[in-house]
């Protein structure tokens, strides 16, 4: 049976050893390819092709967000100070054991928050319940990370964890279609100017992953791994906000100096209740929340409680969020607002809706 870690390993460091530059590029970017097909089949031989059962968590709100971080980061402390929860709080690792769920009512939305195990070195291939806290993570809509001040270091093993995981923290899907054929071998047309990596080496790639005839088009100006990414098609794209936690054991300078390494959009103390109101404004902001406001036939929209939805909503999702059976009993809707031509225009379940929208629907 192969040993997959040795082989990676091997690869990863010839890599680490390897300048990279213009002429090393298409290799490199075969080396890439190999290791992503290598974890693929150990993935496959452990596992049975799942890269983690998860734990049994029932979305509910609007939107559900995940607290991600070392154990003992503060991530229950957290959630209650969000939530009002009752989180088991301790100063020791390991407090939760399994996914506690909270409720974050703000601004009409309502927000599940899932404070979860944390994360240690090697979640990604089990350790610590690594696998199952990184598959609850793909049915989220935000990820929060949350560093103790006096951890700084943790960020890149999370951020390293999570990309082992096939999860892409602030990165949108890059724009790329792969057109499978049977013949002609592979066709390659760019619409932007490619300056991370040569038509050629994406070929190379392609034929790595067993991919000798196909169209792609690339619209975007992508790295190997994002290609590889496309080629895998399995990546959850999660936007994330960092955020420093017990800000108040170290001193502002020591905090600036911390914000500006990690990159992290807030500095907080849970414990303390500094700045909760402003996680609170940046959670809902960077949820992307539209306001729908619905309609009776014949009567006024009432536009004091608002439907809580994510922009690129559409009327089916509106649909579906309020009744099971709206879908199937669709006739039609009028939509006024910024989405429609003009006040009551007609629409159908395909329709995207924009923020401030009023929605009439008729159902059978």
């Amino acid at each position: 049976m192969p040993d997959y870690d040795d082989q990676i390993q091997q690869i990863e460091k010839e890599m680490s050893t390897m300048q990279y530059n213009k002429r090393t590029q298409h290799h490199y970017g075969l080396l890439r390819a190999k290791i992503a097909k290598l974890k693929e089949a150990q993935v496959k031989r452990s596992s049975g092709g799942k890269k983690g059962e998860g734990y049994s968590v029932k979305k509910s709100g609007d939107a559900t967000v995940i607290i991600i971080g070392f154990p003992s980061s503060g991530k229950s402390t957290l959630l209650n100070s969000l939530t009002g929860s009752k989180s088991a709080v301790g100063a020791y690792a390991f407090t939760t054991l399994t996914v506690i769920p909270g409720l974050l009512v703000y601004k009409h939305a309502k927000i599940q928050i899932l404070d979860v195990p944390g994360i240690v070195h090697g979640a990604a291939s089990g350790r610590g319940r690594g696998k199952e806290v990184l598959a609850v993570m793909r049915n989220a809509d935000l990820c929060i990370i949350l560093l103790e001040v006096h951890h700084p270091e943790h960020l890149p093993v999370l951020q390293k964890e999570i990309y082992e995981a096939d999860l892409r923290l602030d990165q949108k899907p890059p724009d790329v279609k792969i057109a499978k054929k049977s013949r002609g071998g592979i066709s390659m047309a760019s619409t932007v100017p490619l300056t991370k990596a040569e038509p050629e080496t994406f070929k190379g790639i392609m034929k790595e992953f067993r991919i000798f005839n196909a169209d792609v088009v690339i619209r975007d100006d992508i790295t190997v791994d994002q290609f590889i990414d496309c080629i895998e098609g399995n990546k959850k794209y999660l936007p994330c906000i960092i955020v420093l936690n017990k800000m108040d054991t170290v001193s502002e300078r020591e905090l600036q100096e911390l914000r500006r390494k990690t990159g992290a959009g807030l500095c907080i103390s849970a414990q303390e209740k500094i700045n909760i109101g402003q996680l609170k404004d940046a959670i809902y902001d960077k949820l992307n929340f539209i306001s729908v406001y619905c309609k009776e036939a014949r009567k006024k929209a009432d536009m004091d409680v608002p439907m809580i939805m994510l922009r690129g909503s559409t009327v089916q999702s509106m649909c579906e969020k309020l009744h099971r059976e709206f879908t199937a009993k669709f006739k039609y809707a009028r939509v006024w607002g910024a989405s429609a031509k003009f006040p009551g225009q007609k629409h159908h379940l395909p329709h995207v809706l924009a923020d401030g929208d009023i929605v009439e629907l008729h159902i059978k």
